[in-house]
């Protein structure tokens, strides 16, 4: 089985290392330079998208952000999952939040803003506070402003003018700013006869936008009230692969902040810490393979690498301690890899994150730090 990624990033690689054991093939398409690419060497072996998916017998993707021609290309193939609208939904939040709208999902209130008059009428609507994201392109923080007063509307307006200018198809999309007390996600597959396998949720920790801090935890109601969203927004895009949903977790009720059609950073704990990874079982579902088991088998956290390249050399001779790096040239920011942190049980996966504070740089690995200032409080 030969499987083409539209994208040549770290999860594809890692998508390509969980197959190798099925035998699975993957390859990967760089949409930028037209390249296909050996998803662990980035060695060049071939050129142009229309001989990739010849030699392909099923087309997935690794991030949202495709244009619109390439997916077109595609699934006309009749060989793309889980399919081009979905991605679409990923990579524009107009469609995501029609979407979530059309599946009855709870999500923040929104309005879309394209004009002056329209930022009048969605701060009339949605209120203040409010945050505001660009529909296309934003990721990681990037691209999102914040109206806390409206004294501020006239510059945040012109920054968000500039930002709708430069591209044909830019929108803002505002939403209410919801007063959430954490930030969680569920990561689940969905194969093509419609049968859905969920991983427990993960407790999800920011640093300036970026995933810092991710852990497995277990919920029983809210993971219940995520099952069911996702089933719900799986079964109306009939997806088939692995999809992410976001959730504010408010007092006990949880509304959907963002979808990712795809593997995603947050399930990266799944790796060491669950019975078949997220990336198998991508590749199991888009194949057509039974899904695997997404039984947490040990309790795990996981770390973002943000824009380091090198890590204490006594990492490795941590029990428990799983170290993933992407093969990266170090840029400031850039998530360069990850680590899977495990234990047992609770308490002592907390011990080993303590442990790591103690050798991690507290400015390149803020949450772990904080994480163990709450312990020992």
């Amino acid at each position: 089985m030969h499987v083409l990624v539209l994208g040549a990033g770290q999860l594809a690689r890692m998508m390509s290392l969980a197959g190798a054991p099925l035998n699975i093939e993957l390859s990967a398409y760089d949409v930028g330079s037209g390249n296909v690419v050996h998803p662990l060497t980035q060695a060049v072996i071939g050129h142009g998208l229309e001989n990739a998916i010849a030699q392909a017998d099923v087309i997935t993707a690794e991030f949202e952000h495709i244009p619109h021609d390439i997916l077109e290309v595609c699934e006309r193939s009749g060989k793309f999952l889980p399919s081009a609208q979905a991605i679409k939904s990923g990579g524009d939040r107009r469609i995501e939040k029609a979407l979530l709208d059309e599946a009855k999902v709870r999500n923040a209130k929104y309005a879309v803003i394209e004009t002056r008059e329209d930022f009048q009428h969605a701060i009339d609507y949605v209120g203040i506070p409010m945050v505001l994201k660009s529909a296309l392109g934003g990721y990681d923080g990037k691209g999102q402003w914040r109206l806390k007063d409206a004294s501020q509307a006239d510059a945040i307006w012109q920054e968000m003018a500039e930002c709708i200018a430069a591209t044909p198809t830019q929108a803002i999309v505002a939403e209410e700013f919801v007063p959430f007390n954490r930030e969680v996600s569920l990561v689940g597959a969905r194969g093509k006869d419609g049968s859905v396998a969920v991983y427990p949720l993960a407790e999800n920790i920011h640093t300036d936008g970026v995933l810092s801090l991710s852990t497995a935890i277990a919920d029983q109601d809210l993971q219940q009230q995520a099952k069911q969203m996702f089933q719900a927004v799986a079964d109306s895009l009939n997806y088939v692969g692995v999809l992410a949903l976001e959730f504010f977790d408010v007092d006990g009720t949880l509304l959907v902040n963002e979808i990712a059609p795809r593997v995603h950073n947050s399930g990266h704990w799944t790796q060491q810490g669950a019975e078949t990874c997220q990336f198998e079982n991508h590749l199991r579902a888009v194949c057509g393979l039974p899904l695997g088991s997404t039984k947490l088998v040990r309790e795990t956290s996981m770390i973002n690498i943000l824009g380091e390249d090198t890590l204490p050399e006594s990492l490795m001779a941590m029990d428990g301690c799983h170290i993933h790096w992407y093969g990266k040239e170090k840029r400031a920011g850039r998530k360069m890899g990850h680590i899977n942190v495990c234990g047992d049980y609770t308490g002592e996966l907390q011990r080993k994150l303590c442990a790591l504070a103690e050798v991690l740089d507290e400015q390149a690995f803020p949450a772990v730090h904080e994480f163990a200032a709450s312990i020992k409080s």
